[in-house]
């Protein structure tokens, strides 16, 4: 098992969020919601308007998204999914726990506390990404205007 931060599109309510719930792929269980305790540009870019992590601390926002617990099967199908190494890398994180969500027999992290996770950040970007608006928290639907244009999939089907 592993722990997992996820900021983007795998989020709940986001387009790539069914590949978390899909058993196909393995297990996830949804844990909480976070924030990284550092700051990080979280970008939109690129022809599809993907959200990347630019693995820049120091700059922009402390991320919030969810943290997940996932087994084996599921974190290799994440590193397939996220590209790796061509388009992310996996690295820990450090986290602020905003909101348990899990389960109660699982063991409960409370609100403020700090724990770790694995994070999908890019591991190449574009020279001007770094100047682009930088956002604290992703939401495909948000009022940035930038329409999510998707993954190609054909390898996950």
């Amino acid at each position: 098992m592993a722990l997992v931060f996820v900021y983007g599109t795998l989020k709940r309510g986001q387009p790539n969020n069914f590949y978390m719930t899909d058993k196909r792929n393995g297990h996830a269980w949804l844990l909480a919601s976070a924030v990284t305790t550092q700051t990080f540009p979280l970008v939109i870019a690129g022809q599809n308007n993907i959200p990347f992590l630019l693995n820049i601390p120091g700059q922009g926002h402390r991320v919030h998204g969810e943290l997940y617990k996932v087994d084996e099967a599921l974190l290799r199908f994440l590193d397939d999914f996220e590209d790796i190494p061509d388009m992310y890398q996996r690295s820990p994180v450090t986290l602020t726990v905003e909101e348990w969500l899990g389960p109660a027999h699982e063991e409960e992290l409370a609100p403020g506390s700090v724990t770790q996770a694995f994070v999908y950040s890019t591991t190449t970007y574009q020279p001007d990404w770094p100047s682009l608006t930088h956002y604290a928290n992703y939401d495909s639907r948000g009022d940035h205007g930038l329409i999510y244009g998707g993954r190609d999939t054909t390898q996950h089907n």
